[in-house]
């Protein structure tokens, strides 16, 4: 077998023998101990066989030497292929072909058979056409693309169309997927979707146990191209427990530590966080903080829009009804947030009833919910007529503490504190940002019977 050297790097002395074509003859090794030998020489010298024929050839009179078919060791057949890819450069996968076809065949050798071919039909002046039609109009559909060429040939008699013309829409897209159409043409290709793996896609099901929370969050308006406030808006899908917030932007440096203020908020044990797929609720800052909380996170599922749909409802019924459609300044965040918290969460969770459904199966097996007069609650009573309500509560945190904030006022009268907090809020606002009241929200109008308070 004639063999030559690739280049050797490692002294002048070797030099002249790495340009020389070597007639090698391997006759003297003739035990696996003798390639093992061999190998040791030098791990460096890799060695090509001029012909790939030969190479096969070779392999084959290997094989057959030293009887690999019939070795027993693992080790032994293991050497054996190493000898092989180090005289011939094949890759593991390559010699593990060869000798495969070998065992089949019995002998290791080219394959005799020609592969089919067929003509280029459609050649480079052919997709340069193409790419010129779809740069001008922008890359229409195939079909639409491929009525343009024929209309060019046939119509207008352009003849170097003649060809392209009779092209198929699928093999079209195939020119479109080529290296020389891709390198000329304008036409700019498409995101591709990024897969984020933050958060299952499931719809919660909370099974009666709270601590199963939905959230979203509400713009509150644009002014003379300024973003106004977000609310943060976050309730329990069971007891119907909700918590708001407000915060100047949506980012990293607003939203995290509101997230675990409202979240601390919350009374009962939290299992659960499920949110659409915005990016705000999916990052990683936001997995780290719920694994650190131990509460899973979930997300609403592609094409079911009701899978937030409880959140949704109090986005319109609480936030819309209480703030409005109407700007709110960004820098008056902090302000609203203090409003929540201080007046507007208690009267949501302590004074407020909720609709709780009751569910109906007919004889048919199909359900409807109804809202019987005696399931309207407000949040703190669902949660204590749930049978053994002490377990749901979080550490620290007793019904003692929770009577003494629902007992402290009647719903009337804490609701008429919360509005004559809100209607300071709102004129805060308005002096302080010289905005017309026209664009403020509605608030409630002063009332003598409402004592005034003060935001601190």
């Amino acid at each position: 077998m004639s063999i030559k050297t690739a280049p050797l790097r490692k002294s002048a002395s070797c030099r002249t023998l790495a340009d020389m074509t070597l007639q090698m003859n391997d006759s003297s090794i003739v035990s696996i101990q003798d390639i093992k030998e061999f190998l040791k020489v030098d791990n460096g010298i890799k060695f090509t066989a001029i012909s790939k024929r030969e190479k096969y050839k070779w392999i084959d009179e290997v094989l057959t030497k030293f009887g690999y078919l019939a070795l027993k060791k693992k080790k032994d057949k293991s050497i054996v292929r190493k000898y092989i890819r180090k005289m011939t450069g094949l890759s593991n996968a390559q010699t593990t072909r060869i000798i495969k076809k070998k065992k089949q065949c019995g002998i290791a050798a080219l394959s005799s058979k020609k592969k089919n071919s067929f003509a280029q039909k459609y050649d480079a002046p052919d997709i340069a056409l193409l790419v010129k039609t779809d740069n001008l109009h922008s890359r229409l559909s195939g079909p639409a693309t491929k009525k343009i060429m024929k209309d060019e040939c046939k119509i207008h008699g352009k003849s170097e169309y003649e060809n392209i013309a009779k092209i198929s829409v699928s093999h079209l897209y195939n020119l479109r997927g080529t290296r020389i159409y891709q390198s000329n043409s304008i036409t700019v290709k498409k995101t591709n979707p990024v897969k984020n793996n933050i958060g299952k896609r499931a719809k919660p099901d909370p099974q009666g146990i709270p601590g199963y929370l939905r959230i979203d969050t509400v713009h509150q308006g644009d002014y003379e191209g300024k973003k106004g406030a977000y609310h943060i808006n976050v309730g329990d899908e069971v007891i119907q427990w909700e918590i708001t917030g407000c915060i100047q932007r949506i980012s990293e440096f607003y939203l995290l530590p509101l997230l675990k203020d409202i979240l601390d908020q919350f009374p009962c044990r939290l299992v659960n966080f499920h949110s659409d797929n915005g990016s705000e609720f999916i990052n990683k800052q936001v997995a780290a903080m719920l694994n650190k909380l131990l509460i899973t996170q979930t997300k609403s599922r592609a094409r079911h829009c009701n899978d937030n749909g409880f959140i949704e409802c109090k986005n319109g019924k609480v936030i819309r009804k209480n703030f409005g459609h109407g700007y709110i300044p960004a820098e008056c965040a902090q302000r609203v947030n203090e409003f929540d918290k201080k007046y507007f969460n208690v009267y949501l969770n302590f004074y407020r009833p909720c609709a709780f459904p009751k569910i109906i199966t007919d004889a048919k097996g199909k359900q409807r919910k109804i809202y019987p007069q005696e399931l309207y609650q407000t949040p703190y009573q669902k949660l204590r007529s749930l049978e053994n309500a002490e377990q749901y509560l979080k550490p620290g945190i007793t019904f003692e503490m929770l009577d003494k904030i629902a007992m402290a006022k009647s719903p009337n009268e804490y609701a008429e504190i919360m509005l004559n907090a809100k209607d300071k809020l709102f004129k805060f606002i308005q002096k302080t940002n010289q905005i017309p009241a026209c664009v403020l929200p509605v608030f409630a109008p002063e009332s003598e019977t409402i004592s005034c308070s003060s935001l601190d």
